[in-house]
């Protein structure tokens, strides 16, 4: 890849000197820095919020990798938009420092501890908060929870690290901070507080109720295609003049945040930089989750099956965006509730048109991972409305189907497709049976939960694995689109 020479990024338009951290954000991955370091960014840049800097946190091992390649570079971020008429660069310098990263999160504990954080964020990706799949609900008895509530003074997990802080702050008298998800979750603040109040329960049940009674833990919708890093993404940022930056992140030019103005410790003015505060998160988030999350489950599949690289590909098969266009328009736009402001099928176009851009380069593997996590946020809930309308989801039924023949391993021209998911060593050998035994795929019941029982759906989902064995993916996408 030979790319052109570009113009050096532009710099923050203030003095980062004078910046206090108000926020400690747990998870630096790409998301966050393409995301809510931006609108901070862009906040400090109109001389508003100085107070409410970043201090980067994590829990992981790599979280470590991430610290010391971001404090080699004063915590700046390059974050580069791939607009299809032009790339542009920007530092994003909205963090300040990261806390260092330990087994027993004391440094973290610690800074959470200071009356000057307000806010604690985190992106810990959907399946960071322990939820059971099958009841949707905290799972008390996961390894790491247990253990947490076994030792809470030295915690492993991003929510017992929260609690020890939470359990600082009231003792000494300090007002709690508030929490705040931006993972692409349903109620992703409910899911918050069911994942910190459920820990404390199980070792401190006086401290649950105080988190219960006086934490906030506001509702939002976060939305930016980001793909993930990779040479492609460290040889853009060279061609504009950082060689050195092993971490740049690249986005789609599109963003939005939306949140529930719940926020009793202050924070940012962050409605002057285009996020929209609302009570209805939830009308905004159903919306992104089941027509972008749900689209980008529909068209993963088969572009992973017939050895399709990049999801603008993907788009451009008429077969992919004929299945996404029957899907959408007949079974996941009928089950989204009205929002405010919002058209519904010029919401689904401008999906189109970001899933098309090429220079975003997002990779259908990506797409494809975790689908055990992704089917039953994504695609369960808005099958399970279509039978509740009385209505047989052929199409959602033929996208869960995609997901077991995926599972099986093997794209339709033999190539090897190399795990993919968490739960790979469960899916490979029961998409295997599913070959000869359809239904057997449906006693994944922590994916599918009740909803495998229904006669309709059962029917829907083994006609079209069968036609995928036996006519193949083409053939099937071509008899559903009709």
């Amino acid at each position: 890849m030979n790319t052109p020479a570009l113009p050096a990024p532009s710099l923050p338009a203030y003095d980062r000197s004078r910046l206090t951290p108000g926020i400690v954000h747990i998870g630096l991955g790409n998301f966050h820095r393409a995301h809510m370091a931006v609108y901070l960014d862009d906040l400090f840049a109109l001389g508003e919020g100085h107070d409410w800097a970043i201090l980067g946190a994590g829990v992981r091992a790599g979280d470590a990798r991430m610290r010391e390649a971001l404090m080699a570079q004063d915590c700046l971020s390059t974050v580069i938009e791939l607009d299809p008429r032009g790339k542009s660069a920007r530092r994003i310098g909205a963090m300040t420092g990261f806390i260092e990263v330990q087994p027993d999160n004391a440094a973290l504990i610690a800074a959470m501890t200071d009356p000057a954080i307000r806010i604690v964020s985190l992106t810990v990706t959907e399946g960071g908060y322990f939820i059971n799949p099958a009841t949707g609900q905290f799972d008390p008895t996961a390894a790491e929870i247990a253990a947490d509530a076994a030792n809470p003074a030295a915690p492993g997990t991003a929510f017992g690290a929260i609690l020890a802080a939470l359990k600082a702050r009231r003792a000494a008298g300090t007002p709690p901070f508030t929490v705040m998800s931006c993972d692409n979750l349903p109620g992703n603040g409910h899911v918050t507080r069911a994942a910190v109040a459920g820990l404390a329960r199980l070792s401190d049940p006086a401290l649950a109720d105080w988190v219960d009674a006086t934490v906030a833990f506001p509702n939002g919708m976060v939305d930016r295609i980001t793909p993930a890093t990779g040479p492609r993404e460290r040889e853009m940022a060279a061609s504009f003049g950082l060689v050195a930056d092993p971490v740049p992140v690249t986005c789609e030019p599109f963003r939005q945040w939306v949140l529930e103005d719940n926020f009793p410790a202050g924070r940012p003015p962050l409605e002057k930089v285009g996020v929209t505060f609302t009570p209805h998160v939830h009308a905004y988030e159903a919306m992104k989750i089941r027509i972008l999350n749900g689209g980008h489950a529909t068209i993963a599949y088969p572009g992973g099956l017939l050895d399709i690289e990049y999801v603008h590909e993907a788009m451009a098969h008429p077969l992919i965006l004929g299945l996404l266009d029957k899907v959408e328009r007949e079974e996941i736009i009928p089950t989204v509730a009205p929002v405010p402001d919002t058209d519904l099928g010029a919401y689904y176009d401008l999906i189109v048109g970001r899933f098309s851009n090429p220079e975003v380069a997002d990779t259908e593997r990506r797409l494809c991972l975790d689908g055990s996590n992704r089917q039953p946020k994504f695609i369960v809930p808005p099958l399970r409305d279509v039978l509740a309308m009385g209505r047989v989801p052929e199409g959602l039924a033929l996208v869960s189907a995609l997901w077991c023949r995926y599972c099986y391993g093997e794209s339709e021209s033999g190539r090897e497709i190399a795990p993919n998911d968490p739960n790979w060593d469960v899916l490979q050998p029961l998409a295997r049976r599913a070959r000869q035994e359809p239904l057997a795929w449906l006693d994944l019941r922590d994916v599918y939960g009740e909803t495998a029982d229904h006669p309709a759906f059962r029917t829907a989902f083994k006609a079209a694995l069968e036609s995928l064995w036996s006519r193949g993916v083409a053939e099937t996408l071509r008899a559903y689109i009709g």
